[in-house]
């Protein structure tokens, strides 16, 4: 399996709408160099980016059809083209019996799944649901400019073998902080198999570049 680039849009103006698009393709003219680039859009931008670039939902509820008014279907993220989600990012927190029935909702609708963690303890849990990925992204380093990989290697090393005791299929991604070549390099050393950012490349004025040298980190 490819290493994994995983651009998180949030809910910034520059991953917004048409601005998701042009984002998504910029990032497109990548993802045929041995390295699977995804973008994680909003719900209602799902559609347009994923007609350009392969595309994850930043969210999904545990639920099934039926009444369940503002909540987001695993089904219709999948049919409006998303082919994986993110669960449990520190910026929507879930309760763990509920990453397990996300989790679950979303291997039954077709979804890849990557699964946030802030700490070890959680890792733990989470690896024992068996998803795609787990993200380690310790919250305090979300968009600042310290890597995880950097300030904290030893909670990449630690998640990493965890994770392969839980299960063989599952893998790590690095996140918090990443924002440049070194940064990657740095995780996929410690045996992680890709990162998740976001502010290093929604928010820059030259995103294209951005991309490009983190590309280049997964080389070293």
């Amino acid at each position: 399996m490819k290493p994994i680039l995983l651009i998180n849009l949030k809910t910034y103006k520059g991953g917004t709408g048409e601005n998701a698009l042009k984002l998504a393709r910029i990032a497109s003219k990548f993802s045929r160099r041995g390295i699977d680039v995804i973008l994680a859009a909003q719900p209602m931008d799902i559609t347009r980016v994923s007609k350009a670039i392969k595309t994850f939902s930043q969210h999904i509820d545990p639920i099934e059809f039926g009444a369940h008014t503002g909540h987001i279907l695993p089904e219709s993220v999948r049919k409006a083209g998303a082919k994986g989600t993110i669960i449990n990012h520190s910026e929507r927190r879930i309760p763990i019996r509920d990453i397990e029935k996300c989790i679950a909702r979303a291997r039954e609708a077709g979804l890849t799944t990557v699964c946030c963690a802030s700490g070890i303890e959680i890792v733990r849990k989470i690896a024992l649901f068996k998803p795609v990925f787990i993200a380690i992204e310790p919250p305090e380093l979300i968009g600042t400019k310290i890597s995880v990989s950097q300030a904290k290697p030893e909670i990449i090393r630690k998640s990493v073998e965890i994770v392969r005791k839980a299960s063989r299929k599952t893998r790590v991604l690095c996140g918090a902080g990443i924002h440049s070549r070194e940064d990657v390099s740095k995780a996929m050393e410690l045996g992680a198999s890709g990162v998740i950012l976001a502010s290093a490349v929604v928010k820059s004025r030259k995103p294209e570049k951005v991309i490009r040298e983190l590309i280049e980190g997964f080389s070293k």
